[in-house]
């Protein structure tokens, strides 16, 4: 399950919240889990992006997704390793929260030539897939993550 808070500036109504919600159902497919986590994706401004990169990651810039899970979690998901993650209300493991720039998002899209719901989708996965345990740091974990990203989209016909 995944929350949006602040949806309202997402671009006017521009994205459907439904395909996010199929990009977390397609996420979870991929990755062979079952849906029992959430995750939280608040859209914000470029002011508040700037100034969570610079308070989170020193980086006094403005970025386009930023990710801060809840939990360390590896592949395969071992159920034992988390409780104290689990929500007591649904019994869903929190994974995260996720700080979307949609500003950015449209910026990126002009760049990249590609839509403005191509370009939301993959920055929504890309924060999610952090969550997951996912990085970029070195080319091999790259490479998977990409990969990851690549299945994601394509199986929902997502593309640039």
């Amino acid at each position: 399950m995944i929350s949006v808070y602040d949806e309202d500036k997402l671009l006017d109504g521009e994205i459907d919240l439904d395909v996010l919600e199929e990009i977390w159902c397609e996420l979870l497919t991929t990755l062979g889990l079952k849906d029992k986590f959430e995750a939280e994706i608040t859209v914000v401004g470029k002011d508040e992006i700037k100034a969570l990169n610079k308070e989170t990651r020193g980086v006094d810039s403005v970025t386009d997704v930023l990710s801060f899970p809840a939990m360390n979690v590896t592949l395969p998901f071992d159920e034992n390793e988390h409780g104290e993650n689990v929500d007591p209300e649904n019994g869903n493991y929190i994974l995260g929260d996720i700080a979307l720039c949609a500003e950015r998002a449209v910026e990126q899209a002009k760049e990249f030539g590609h839509s403005v719901k191509r370009e939301v989708c993959y920055l929504v996965l890309h924060g999610l897939c952090h969550l997951f345990g996912f990085d970029h740091e070195t080319e091999e974990d790259k490479r998977k993550m990409r990969k990851v990203e690549e299945d994601v989209l394509g199986g929902l016909g997502i593309t640039r």
